[in-house]
């Protein structure tokens, strides 16, 4: 059973058990399900990835986005071993919990490996696949990523890291900043992102790294979408994705960064929704 958290922020919503976990997570909109999975950026949410995503696609789905565990406002347990196998277990748990036997995935960065992940190790639970600025197949870091996994909170940091994620100069405001910082800096959130990425940071990548095998395996209708000018994840990603996935479709943003969701938000939601369909 889910019921609603006492709200104190909108990137609070609603608690499902999950396996003990207490999960945060946002659930609007009627129709095929769909969910939304999450980056990595330091003092990430759901709402904060989604924000602009959610109301638009929920017109004619069931938009659902999980704070993954270990970020956001989901629970933080302690001794938890944090890697590929933690997040895809928590994730299927969450579908469990649910009632969720088939739904579309959503991906974005690290979500995009977490969501390969769900495609290729329960390939029965997934309907069609959304894979944006992807992670998941072999790469060399990028100093950007590199910058995302090591972030020292300050806010001359965070201003940089922004700068990093977004083409647009327009979005880089003080106040996303310093409210990205506080999201960072909440009791227990660095201590348990500066965890999962320790240097060299590399072996997160590859950690990450999905076999090849599999995700040539993947039959669902697969999205791949990326920004041209993203400093993040590299476009060779998702280049490599369209190579290995049969039905699959790549659509890149040019003068965009690794916010796709944020920096052609109207266009990417049309995109996303006229892909599911």
């Amino acid at each position: 059973m889910s019921a609603v958290t006492t709200r104190t922020s909108p990137e609070i919503a609603l608690t499902v058990d999950v396996d003990g976990i207490a999960t945060n997570y946002h659930d609007v909109g009627e129709g095929s399900p769909v969910v939304l999975v999450h980056g990595s950026g330091p003092g990430v949410t759901a709402w904060a990835n989604w924000r602009l995503t959610m109301p638009e696609l929920a017109r004619h789905h069931r938009v659902i986005a999980p704070d993954v565990l270990g970020f956001g406002y989901t629970e933080r347990p302690d001794g938890v071993a944090y890697g590929m196998q933690a997040w895809t277990d928590h994730l299927l748990g969450f579908l469990d919990a649910l009632g969720l036997d088939r739904v579309s995935l959503v991906g974005n960065s690290f979500g995009g490996a977490l969501a390969l992940s769900m495609a290729t190790r329960a390939p029965e639970r997934v309907d069609k696949l959304v894979l944006m600025g992807s992670v998941g197949v072999p790469f060399e870091i990028t100093p950007g990523l590199d910058a995302v996994w090591g972030f020292e909170p300050s806010l001359d940091a965070m201003r940089d890291l922004m700068g990093v994620f977004a083409h647009d100069r327009s979005l880089l405001t003080d106040d996303l900043a310093r409210s990205r910082l506080e999201a960072a800096t909440r009791p227990g959130v660095q201590e348990a992102f500066s965890s999962m990425f320790p240097a060299p940071r590399q072996r997160s990548v590859d950690a990450m790294t999905v076999d090849e095998g599999l995700i040539r395996g993947i039959a669902v209708p697969t999205l791949v979408v990326h920004g041209r000018d993203d400093q993040v994840i590299p476009l060779s990603n998702s280049l490599r994705l369209l190579e290995l996935i049969d039905d699959a479709q790549l659509h890149v943003f040019g003068r965009c960064g690794h916010w796709v969701q944020i920096e052609h938000a109207e266009e990417f939601t049309r995109l996303v929704g006229d892909f599911l369909g």
